[in-house]
């Protein structure tokens, strides 16, 4: 008789249980329409401008979609006070609203519960030399990688460095910005597992383009050309993207740069020299402009640049720049 009494009670604790829950269930029912698990993003701290689901069981009037201020608060009805959900988790936010509910005497024994419905507070934008510039929400972990990748990945013209900007605070008021450098090689080709480091709420990419050299005058394709792999470029290497010297050409070439005050500067060259190894290479640097003479010497004019240039009216406007 005493084996048969265990079992019995068993079976009866299960029943209660079961009912319990039951009654649990039809109270979450009768009193509200509670947000879905199923659709709640990854948790992660609330922050201004998020939008939260706020489920208050046997209250249906405080039961709602709530916008989290640019402070970093939130209201309910019947509740004097903001309560402060920026920095907090969805969990930490219902044992707050349920200390305000109490202390309000609003409700005596409240179950709350909130999901976020929509993260706005956790911006990354990716710019720059990409294919589709974005802005996405980083929900989850987010890695350098996958960053790129989400913005279509580099363009033909992506200079070799990757630019990071990490927002940091100081104080309530001040804040600087951290810029990382990352060589974009070392990310695309996995050597070093470190350059795909994770992403935070609020980084920039930046994908600058490759610096470009423009090569003109006497050669059989002038142009304009980009150092994508991110090293300087030289005369050698630009007569070569240029397909070499045409016919009749002089024995001097110039190259026109830009210093920091913006002053243009003429450099002569020997080309012939360099050419037949008797000079040493000249390096080229960005927005450098080698101009290649015809044999009698004569200079084009800035038109003419344009016009063997044929690149369009910006670097019309680079080449007017270096004709003054």
């Amino acid at each position: 008789m005493r084996c048969l009494t265990i079992p019995l009670l068993a079976i009866a604790v299960a029943t209660s249980a079961s009912a319990q829950q039951q009654a649990a269930t039809d109270r979450v029912g009768a009193g509200a329409t509670s947000f879905s698990e199923g659709s709640n993003l990854p948790v992660e701290r609330i922050g201004p401008d998020d939008l939260v689901g706020i489920t208050v069981y046997d209250a249906p009037e405080l039961t709602r979609t709530v916008h989290v201020d640019a402070d970093g608060n939130i209201r309910l009805p019947m509740i004097q006070q903001h309560i402060k959900a920026a920095g907090l988790r969805p969990a930490e936010l219902e044992e707050a609203i349920s200390k305000v509910l109490i202390q309000d005497n609003v409700l005596v024994d409240p179950i709350v519960t909130v999901s976020v419905v929509e993260y706005r507070s956790r911006p990354i934008t990716v710019a720059g030399a990409v294919r589709t510039p974005v802005t996405f929400q980083a929900t989850g972990t987010v890695t350098l990688l996958e960053a790129i990748t989400r913005a279509g990945g580099l363009t033909e013209n992506a200079g070799s460095e990757i630019l990071v900007s990490h927002p940091t605070s100081i104080t309530d008021d001040k804040s600087i910005t951290l810029t990382e450098r990352m060589p974009a090689h070392a990310l695309l080709s996995a050597d070093d597992p470190a350059a795909n480091y994770l992403l935070e709420a609020g980084d920039t990419v930046r994908v600058p383009e490759a610096g470009r050299f423009f090569v003109v005058g006497n050669v059989k394709h002038p142009g304009m050309f980009s150092m994508t792999d991110g090293s300087e470029s030289s005369v050698l290497k630009a007569l070569a993207l240029s397909e070499g010297l045409d016919t009749y050409t002089g024995r001097m070439a110039y190259i026109y740069r830009l210093d920091g005050s913006g002053r243009k500067n003429e450099i002569p060259i020997e080309v012939k020299k360099i050419l037949a190894r008797k000079s040493p290479d000249v390096p080229l640097y960005a927005n450098d402009m080698l101009y290649i003479p015809n044999s009698l010497g004569m200079r084009a004019s800035a038109k003419a640049l344009e016009i063997a240039l044929g690149t369009g009216l910006g670097v019309a406007y680079l080449l007017l720049i270096y004709a003054r």
